[in-house]
């Protein structure tokens, strides 16, 4: 028996439209039984406002990470994942500033000459994350060959 995932998207905005849905997911799964019925995802926001609170606070985030990881690394990298986690969220792009600071691969926050290398290589920068070993390779502009 093959199991069917149906989405319903139902907008809770009083107490009783939450038991409307509640009751709709029951009588749906009473009449059709090898059907499973999932509810979406929570509506996100559409203020703009929230937008730059989100941003503001993933700069926060890395500016503690980067107070942090003397003392207490596992912290730093706990800041960074919640400046991820925020982003994701709020669907907005982490600066380019604050995406070079940590590793893509295993989300450690970097620090050079801590846990990490540098080297530049034929045009472009080569960054070696020492905790999972991933080379991250970013390409090198000069500032003249930006304006071309």
């Amino acid at each position: 028996m093959s199991f069917k995932k149906i989405s319903l998207k139902i907008v809770m905005r009083r107490n009783r439209d939450l038991a409307r849905s509640f009751f709709i997911f029951d009588v749906y799964s009473l009449a059709h039984p090898g059907v499973r019925v999932y509810e979406s995802m929570k509506e996100r926001s559409r203020n703009p406002a929230t937008k730059k609170i989100a941003q503001e606070r993933i700069e926060v985030l890395f500016e503690q990470a980067r107070l942090a990881f003397c003392a207490h690394p596992e912290r730093s990298n706990r800041y960074v994942e919640l400046a991820r986690r925020i982003a994701m969220r709020q669907r907005i792009r982490i600066a380019r500033e604050f995406r070079r600071q940590f590793c893509h691969h295993c989300y450690s926050f970097l620090v050079p000459g801590k846990n990490m290398r540098v080297r530049v290589h034929r045009g472009n920068v080569v960054v070696t994350c020492y905790s999972c070993n991933k080379k991250t390779r970013y390409r090198l502009v000069r500032p003249d060959e930006q304006s071309t």
